[in-house]
């Protein structure tokens, strides 16, 4: 495809959501997001999704699907080119659930089936991530979207719906949400925070227990810290595992200025991208 073609063809909010950003405030025809090339704690950077562009409130910069890739990359306009031509950009709108068992995507997408994972590859996915022990908290997913289908790995949200994953995508099938797993016996009001769910996970792994003894809050996005923070109050203790990366960092700021009683956990893994990877490294070693 060409420039006018891809600018055409390709959704913003697509290529937003291959990168891992996620509105923080947003309407049917708008939202905002945090801008590009700097950490802020206000969102500035507006996205008209029916015009497929974004202007930055902080820079006056806009943006199409093609420099929003070449300034989150850093790459020129013919590689930005190439990575959107040959990318998976497969965003899934708002599901829901028809009365004989259907799962229903607009837009043409459609969840053919939720169950137990079982397929070769994602089993190898899981094992390369460390926590195959854990399968029985994520599902595998099959979707069709253009004729053509998909599989991966789900983990539920609040919404209803699901963070996907697989070797080669990282979407949300549905309604962009957090995911509160809450237990009986929390005697010390405690909750552990993760960014994503493969931390959750590795968390999971390390406890080497069937129930841990805090809640735990995934926030499938630092974008949606927003939804948790009300809740967050009623904890005595927070404990954070998120990223080491400026989205990581700069929660980890908000909630320590926010909250009381807050402890980073993510010392312990310092020197890696996240828990997870961290994790992964640890299990290498003879």
């Amino acid at each position: 495809m060409n420039c006018e073609e891809i600018k055409q063809k390709i959704d913003i909010r697509t290529v937003l959501e291959m990168f891992g950003r996620f509105p923080v405030k947003e309407n049917k025809r708008s939202a905002f997001y945090f801008a590009l090339d700097r950490e802020e704690k206000t969102p500035s950077l507006s996205v008209d999704f029916i015009k497929n562009k974004a202007f930055d409130f902080g820079t006056g910069k806009s943006y199409d699907v093609i420099s929003i890739v070449q300034q989150i990359k850093k790459c020129s306009v013919s590689e930005a080119l190439k990575y959107l031509s040959s990318s998976d950009f497969s965003y899934l709108n708002s599901i829901h659930q028809e009365k004989k068992g259907e799962i229903q995507l607009k837009d043409n997408y459609k969840i053919l089936e939720i169950k137990e994972i079982i397929h070769p590859a994602l089993i190898r996915y899981l094992k390369s991530r460390k926590v195959l022990e854990q399968k029985h908290m994520v599902h595998e997913i099959h979707y069709e979207r253009q004729g053509k289908t998909y599989f991966g790995i789900g983990f539920l949200n609040d919404s209803g719906d699901f963070e996907f994953r697989n070797a080669y995508s990282k979407i949300c099938l549905g309604s962009k949400d957090v995911s509160w797993i809450k237990v009986r016996n929390n005697s010390k009001n405690e909750v552990a925070v993760f960014e994503g769910f493969f931390d959750y996970l590795t968390f999971r792994n390390l406890s080497n227990e069937d129930h841990p003894d805090c809640d735990c809050l995934i926030l499938n996005s630092t974008a949606m810290l927003f939804k948790a923070k009300e809740k967050l109050k009623d904890y005595d203790k927070i404990i954070l595992f998120l990223d080491n990366d400026a989205n990581g960092k700069s929660v980890r700021s908000i909630i320590e200025k926010e909250y009381k009683n807050v402890e980073d956990s993510s010392l312990m893994y310092a020197d890696y991208k996240d828990l997870n990877q961290w994790f992964c490294v640890q299990k290498q070693v003879p």
